[in-house]
């Protein structure tokens, strides 16, 4: 669903180099149907978006910066970090706010701008929500292209990319189908302790919240390892959020 002919085009800029945000916050905004604004963190981008939302202005396009917060970011390789819309615990990097938008069900279409291209970071921005990817020597006109694009609901992706964002799609869902069939394995009983532990509980505090004795679930967590051949807590959450798993709802009455 693109945006209604006549409306203008809000576009939020998201990226921790300021002279660059502004830089192409001002030529996005030369175009005369496009209005722009920018945010230099994942934090100060979410604040924003609400803000606009409530006054009855949302954005239609984030163009999110790849290495956003990467001073802080996790560790080359790792997961993005998944968190809610919130400033406390928000996401620290660009993929996860891309995945933490989506998350929260605002409809706004998200953009990675990125250094390099890069397959499987651009394969994981997909797999995160996002619409599109965009080197940042690209042309002007090239990300004009791509902004109202994704409008009309199209994937945008540089051709030299294609290839080798398909191969890692290819291979994540593989991935994903060989820990399905491990995570099926489980019991019940063995799924909850699973899901306790995507969400960060310890032996004890899984035991508190089953209402099962310490040594019980111990067993349960050595189990759980044993069935999807991992030696850790660590790879078993791996896994399971490879395999779609989520995390228990620390909401819920215990």
């Amino acid at each position: 669903m693109g945006v209604a002919v006549g409306r203008r085009i809000r576009v939020l800029v998201v990226d921790d180099h300021r002279i660059f945000a502004e830089s192409l916050a001002a030529a996005l905004a030369a175009e005369p149907d496009v209005d722009v604004g920018a945010a230099g963190s994942a934090p100060a981008a979410l604040r924003c978006l609400q803000r606009a939302a409530t006054e009855g202005r949302a954005f239609d396009v984030v163009l999110v910066d790849a290495d956003l917060g990467k001073c802080g970011a996790p560790a080359a390789g790792s997961p993005p970090r998944l968190a809610t819309a919130g400033t406390e615990g928000a996401p620290a990097d660009g993929l996860a706010l891309v995945a933490a938008l989506r998350e929260s069900g605002q409809p706004v279409r998200t953009v990675v701008i990125a250094e390099q291209d890069e397959p499987r970071r651009a394969a994981l921005a997909l797999q995160a929500g996002a619409a599109g990817w965009v080197a940042k020597d690209s042309s002007l006109q090239r990300l004009h292209t791509v902004v109202r694009g994704v409008l009309r609901d199209e994937t945008h992706l540089p051709p030299a990319l294609l290839t080798g964002v398909l191969r890692e799609l290819t291979s994540a869902r593989k991935h994903r189908s060989e820990s399905e069939q491990l995570v099926d394995q489980l019991t019940p009983r063995e799924r909850e302790v699973l899901r306790c532990m995507v969400a960060g509980l310890g032996r004890k505090a899984v035991a508190e919240r089953l209402y099962l004795s310490p040594h019980t679930v111990r067993t349960h967590m050595q189990n759980v390892l044993g069935k999807l051949g991992v030696h850790s807590t660590l790879a078993a959450v791996a896994l399971a959020r490879r395999a779609g798993v989520g995390p228990a709802d620390l909401e819920e009455a215990s």
